[in-house]
């Protein structure tokens, strides 16, 4: 046990995490020393992701992670209840994943995807948010360290096969119903990139005020999901998308002279086009 202890805490990076004994109670900020001693930690620090768990609610769930037999990669542990089999597996990736306003959002929605694989596999909970999971130091809980090898999400992929959702799922810019872990970083970047970049014609020449209608509307968003991000990374993906209209963003750069003949030369193609459709129309009477 003493080696695999202190693999998992080399593997787990938050230094100042959310824990709890009883989750009713409620979780608080404390020391990574005093939070090892409880039931329940935080799966990951704000700005990074390196360890991807599935919620596994059945009184099967470490037989359902363990019999892997390639339909899908094994995880790093699975850390059981012994009271009714329920369990957290768990698979720690080679590099974590930046999730700070600075992140290429690829990576995030890669992760995104692979974590809803590995669901998909074990017939996992679509409920669960990843934010919070059991501690398997504790003693309340039965783990088994099960493989040391720390894996990419290419070759967790690659494992996994049909359990992977298709591109579309990863690609789709229409919000999800009731997103929940690293989707929810996902569902709240695209929704709240395409309203940015529909109100860029209300703040020419005031990015400050870009900035801020960025925020409000991502935090509004964020508070719609039945478990909201914490608040440093919805202010990391409002930045994010601010900081792209304001340094790369041609209709921010063209300014509104551009935006208004554009929107003058486009409105009079679509005026063109349907005269010709209703002389066609009317030539067929």
């Amino acid at each position: 046990m003493a080696t695999t202890t202190q693999e998992w805490e080399q593997m787990w990076l938050p230094l100042w995490p959310l824990a709890s004994d009883e989750l009713a109670q409620g979780v608080y900020r404390m020391a990574r020393g005093e939070a090892l001693q409880r039931r329940y930690i935080e799966t990951n620090p704000h700005a990074l992701s390196n360890l991807l768990v599935v919620d596994v609610d059945h009184p099967d769930a470490a037989l359902r992670a363990l019999s892997a037999a390639g339909n899908h990669p094994m995880p790093t542990a699975v850390v059981e209840n012994p009271a009714n089999g329920h369990a957290h597996a768990v698979w720690a990736l080679t590099e974590p994943i930046t999730r700070t306003e600075y992140a290429s959002r690829k990576p995030i929605a890669y992760a995104a995807a692979v974590t809803e694989g590995l669901r998909r596999a074990v017939d996992g909970d679509r409920g669960y948010s990843g934010l919070i999971t059991k501690n398997p130091t504790h003693t309340s809980w039965t783990c088994h360290w099960i493989s040391g090898e720390l894996r990419d999400l290419g070759q967790l992929e690659n494992t996994l096969g049909t359990h992977m959702p298709p591109p579309r799922w990863r690609e789709s810019k229409t919000p999800r119903a009731n997103p929940v872990g690293l989707g929810r970083n996902c569902t709240l970047f695209e929704s709240a990139r395409i309203w940015a970049y529909r109100q860029v014609r209300h703040h020419w020449g005031d990015p400050a005020g870009l900035g801020s209608a960025i925020l409000g509307e991502t935090a509004a968003r964020n508070r719609a999901f039945s478990e909201p991000l914490p608040w440093s990374e919805v202010h990391a993906i409002a930045a994010s998308i601010t900081r792209w209209i304001l340094t790369r963003s041609r209709l921010w750069a063209d300014g509104p002279a551009t935006y208004e003949a554009t929107f003058v030369t486009i409105q009079g193609a679509r005026g063109k086009r349907s005269g010709l459709a209703r002389r066609a129309g009317l030539e067929l009477l």
